[in-house]
């Protein structure tokens, strides 16, 4: 019996679309928005624990390291959000995100004991360019920003629309810097 060898890269040939599943659109991008969290905070060295009920914060994220000044080990809060709606590689210094404004209040309030941080992924369309492996790589496209809604106002009625900055890309290195200010007492 002669056995087919799958093609590079998987078992489907690269010319041929693969039959997705039928899980609705937004929750492929919850799990996908996960995914990447979870891949940061491993190069990271930081434990990720989720919330039940969320109670409107997706995770919490803490890191030790002996040069915390605060304590051995701090945490953060962290809600995730995921759109297609803004195109990858956004130009420009800042792109919009609207939240609803319950939502926002959540993420403004200061001071706090525990930080918070708003993620939000920016992903194609289409789940078949959400991911591509190869023999030496994973890459989970498109990218994650950040940033501290502390003090932010409410402008809208029931939504605010808040400006991301492009340069706060959320990766492991961003992530350490983050929790690095945090253990010394500071703002993310």
């Amino acid at each position: 019996m002669t056995l087919a060898q799958p093609e590079p890269g998987g078992l489907l040939p690269r010319h041929s679309t693969p039959q997705r599943g039928g899980l609705a659109t937004t929750a492929c991008m919850e799990t996908l928005q996960v995914g990447y969290l979870h891949a940061v905070a491993a190069a990271s060295g930081c434990s990720l624990a989720q919330p039940f009920p969320d109670n409107g914060i997706d995770w919490h994220i803490s890191h030790g390291a002996p040069g915390h000044t605060v304590d051995d080990e701090v945490t953060i809060k962290v809600q995730l959000k995921c759109t297609y709606q803004t195109a990858p590689r956004p130009p420009g210094p800042t792109f919009p995100f609207t939240l609803d404004n319950d939502h926002l209040v959540k993420l403004a309030r200061t001071p706090v004991s525990v930080h918070k941080i708003l993620v939000v992924m920016l992903v194609p369309r289409t789940q078949d360019e959400w991911l591509r492996a190869s023999h030496n790589r994973l890459e989970l496209r498109h990218c994650c920003y950040w940033i501290n809604l502390a003090g932010h106002p409410v402008t809208g009625r029931r939504r605010t629309t808040v400006r991301i900055p492009t340069t706060r890309i959320f990766d492991d290195r961003a992530l350490c810097e983050i929790m690095t200010r945090v253990g010394a007492g500071g703002r993310p």
